[in-house]
């Protein structure tokens, strides 16, 4: 008669194959029913020297070895691809360099050790190279991977994931709730922003303004990281859902965005292991800053629905576009686009601004020449207003914004998309994704790649994009995607832009801007942290009126 320890190790061994072919996120589709097999087991033998502990202790040592011989063994689809051996065995590993911050670091590093293809994950690579950029990002790319599972701000079993833009796998549904946005930031739309943003703007200055006209020695002293923080959640509250968050005014007196801050935090680990994510939103105690800004999120979208549906703010042309059939219940409509806008809305803007101003501060020669292209077109000593629609055509405005996206992308590593669990693979060239893979697109490391920008990737030079017909000069635009790429890509980059373009030009325009002597420079780009979008440290400099 066959031992029942045997059939323990079969079964384990058979678990395994399920558990590869399925790849469930839910603890309860396959955790508990294999809890159950050793208990049955046990129940049905008849050998007083088994015992459900060992029975256990057989099956979940056979499972984790079959697991981990199987992921490092060369039957494995992805064995071809280099890749360090912890990331071949778990994900785990991943998720603790995204707890430490600097995933993006370590994956240049990794690519630059192992080449162009590097296997990151069990079933995941992350790819350097500007020709799968459209393969896997574009109109016929994959749909969005295994990461976007963890990065909910809402139960992953929520009713309303069917509204969830930001983590829609099909397709089709992916387009029905991208047509609102499109409609949302361009034409029209976007030139209503513009009156918004220039008010929210001159009460910025005006603010600004006062820090050195009450100062004693007429030195304003700030950390402008969290005044520009709050001018940009300021702004988005008013074109969003019709009146400004005050952040600028009364401060973030009750935690919203602190909350949002370190909302983001468990979502940029937990987005490695997504079925972790279902045990922190189950957990009453767990994720106390998500639930309490996704609250603050439903909040605005049940005020916005209340209000007059004529208020020509954001929602109002997202109403307008939506299609038929998504008017039935616009709460969850609302509720997670209120999230998405809040966030890539106002923290990324934010992120990008302190960035520009960072280098502009490091580097004052650039400080100086931009403050020369603003005043030959917006005289200063005749107090010409800057005329947002003239910023596009300043070249050295654009080289500098453009710049800083390069070094520092919002959104720098984890773009991620995946074919179909169970699907044939596909064929790029003479590279084979197999069925199932996540593959990663890096932003951060294709912006300093010496094969698409060169010379001095790593360093910032604005020039780079203002100089012609040097051949010692790589530019290749097709590897510069800080606002992704594809459908999925950034819908509010022409907003985005918009501010970047502004904000940067009033503030050089009007004020004299300097790091406070206490600050070292170098340890702003040490604190910048990979949060899914980038999470920066607070940047103190002293502000003063124009000197002439």
């Amino acid at each position: 008669m066959v031992s029942v320890k045997y059939v323990d190790v079969f079964l384990a061994i058979l678990a395994h194959i399920w558990l590869r072919n399925r790849q469930p996120i839910s603890l309860r589709r396959s955790i508990v029913p294999m809890g159950l097999i050793p208990c049955m087991l046990a129940y049905c033998s008849d050998d007083p020297g088994v015992s459900v502990l060992n029975l256990y202790l057989i099956f979940v040592l056979t499972l984790l070895t079959s697991i981990l011989t199987y992921r490092i063994s060369p039957f494995h689809p992805l064995a071809q691809y280099p890749g360090p051996l912890l990331c071949k065995i778990s994900k785990l590993w991943t998720a603790y360099i995204a707890y430490r911050g600097k995933l993006h670091h370590y994956h240049r590093m990794l690519h630059f050790q192992y080449g162009p293809i590097v296997r990151v994950g069990p079933n995941e690579l992350s790819i350097c190279d500007k020709d799968f950029i459209s393969h896997i990002l574009g109109p016929t790319g994959l749909p969005k991977g295994p990461l976007w599972d963890g990065r909910s701000f809402s139960s992953t079993t929520d009713k309303n994931n069917d509204n969830k833009l930001i983590s829609m796998k099909n397709p089709v549904r992916h387009a029905q709730l991208r047509k609102p946005w499109n409609q949302a930031f361009k034409g029209t739309p976007l030139k209503t922003y513009e009156e918004t943003l220039i008010n929210e703007v001159n009460q910025f200055i005006g603010l600004l303004e006062n820090t050195y006209q009450t100062s004693p020695d007429r030195k304003g002293r700030i950390n402008l990281t969290q005044w520009i923080s709050y001018l940009s959640f300021d702004f988005m509250g008013t074109i969003a859902f019709g009146d400004s968050f005050n952040l600028l005014r009364d401060g973030d007196k009750d935690g919203i965005f602190k909350n949002m801050e370190n909302g983001l935090f468990w979502p940029s680990i937990l987005q490695h292991v997504p079925w972790l994510t279902r045990i922190m939103h189950a957990t009453p105690f767990a994720g106390g800053s998500i639930k309490q800004f996704a609250a603050f999120a439903m909040q605005q979208a049940q005020r916005r629905l209340a209000q007059d549906v004529q208020k020509h703010d954001f929602f109002y042309f997202m109403l307008n576009a939506l299609e038929s059939d998504s008017r039935n219940d616009l709460i969850p409509f609302i509720f997670n686009n209120s999230v998405l806008a809040i966030v890539a809305g106002s923290d990324t803007t934010a992120t990008a601004l302190c960035n520009i101003i960072y280098y502009l501060l490091r580097y004052p020669s650039y400080f100086k020449r931009l403050r020369q292209e603003i005043d030959e077109v917006f005289s200063f000593l005749d107090c010409a207003p800057v005329n947002i629609s003239q910023l596009p055509d300043l070249k050295l405005l654009n080289a500098i914004i453009n710049e800083t996206l390069r070094l520092q992308p919002p959104l720098p590593n984890s773009l991620q998309r995946a074919s179909e669990l169970g699907s044939q693979g596909n064929m790029y060239g003479k590279t084979f994704i197999p069925g199932g893979t996540a593959v990663i697109i890096p932003p951060y490391t294709l912006h300093r790649h010496p094969s698409y920008f060169s010379p001095r990737p790593d360093e910032y030079w604005p020039d780079r994009w203002l100089i012609e017909n040097d051949p010692t000069i790589i530019l290749d635009l097709g590897a510069f995607i800080p606002f992704s790429y594809g459908p999925a890509n950034c819908a509010g980059k022409p907003l985005a832009m918009q501010e970047l373009r502004y904000i940067t030009a009033v503030l050089v325009r009007q004020f004299d801007i300097t790091f406070d002597p206490a600050f070292q420079p170098e340890s702003w780009e040490d604190a910048l942290v990979d949060r899914f979008v980038i999470a920066k440290g607070p940047l103190p400099v002293v502000i003063t009126p124009r000197s002439s």
